[in-house]
């Protein structure tokens, strides 16, 4: 059994508040706590588990500093947290029963996809504009969106297919989804970075939820360092949140990129 000194729980708390405010920005934030976890003592496993439970709070804290960007959005977000549901549970289990390591050859691979796809939005999103008919694809401009309109809730099943394969991830090891689910969303909706953001932190904050309700019930949880990062990662996550959302969409596309950069270095290393 791991006992960490004051030191070390002071670290783990600084650790779950910048992760969570980074997972608030961006993503990736599990790529400072769980490190700090290894070097703590705990085995990989448990402090992937503690690690997953412990972010929960920040994830929730950061969905709600972003509540202005999600009106209008409900709808659609419903319809994929039901393939965040199942990919999800899906990553979880697979954490419990698979050997180590079984996905960390892909992971650098779909972090770099992600990055691709943000850095491509914009001509992308342009490529496709010129395909759809003329007007607001849901009849209502994205001013009128922010300020409460309704957005059009269908869901294309590429992007449903796409955000169920990202949970698997995210319920695996979780590092960087938000980079891919920034992606995947630019790449299937007309909507502003800002709301797509908005959109990543409720469904990776979801896919961390029940991935966390499955540790607890049959995993093996180190209290300890997951109620550390729970309460520094709230906090952390809301305070991000507030900056994420004065950050001009090119800072936070190129923001987004070097971070998934950075992840990809990490991993591979």
């Amino acid at each position: 059994m791991v006992h960490p000194s004051p030191i070390e729980v002071t670290g783990i708390a600084l650790a779950g508040l910048c992760a969570g405010a980074i997972n608030a920005v961006v993503g990736s934030g599990t790529l400072i706590t769980f490190p700090v976890l290894l070097a703590v003592g705990y085995p990989p496993v448990v402090a992937n588990v503690s690690n997953t439970v412990g972010l929960v709070p920040g994830a929730a804290m950061g969905a709600l500093g972003y509540r202005r960007q999600l009106r209008g959005q409900g709808g659609r977000l419903v319809r994929l947290a039901a393939g965040s549901l199942t990919g999800s549970v899906a990553g979880a289990v697979a954490l419990l029963v698979a050997p180590e390591g079984a996905f960390r050859a892909v992971v650098p691979v779909l972090v770099g996809l992600g990055c691709a796809l943000v850095a491509a939005g914009p001509a992308l999103n342009r490529a496709v504009a010129r395909r759809r008919p003329a007007g607001p694809p849901d009849g209502v401009s994205p001013e009128a969106r922010v300020h409460g309109a309704p957005a059009r809730t269908e869901v294309s099943r590429g992007l449903l297919a796409g955000i169920t394969l990202v949970a698997v991830y995210g319920g695996y090891f979780g590092a960087a989804q938000g980079v891919l689910l920034i992606g995947l969303m630019g790449l299937f909706l007309d909507e502003t970075l800002h709301r797509i953001n908005a959109a990543k932190n409720v469904l990776a904050g979801f896919t961390n939820l029940v991935a966390a309700v499955i540790f607890v019930a049959v995993g093996d949880v180190a209290w300890l360092p997951a109620v550390v990062i729970a309460a520094a990662s709230a906090a952390g996550g809301y305070a991000g949140s507030r900056l994420g959302q004065r950050l001009h969409p090119n800072v936070l596309r190129v923001l987004v990129v070097a971070i998934g950069v950075v992840t990809i270095v990490r991993l591979l290393g």
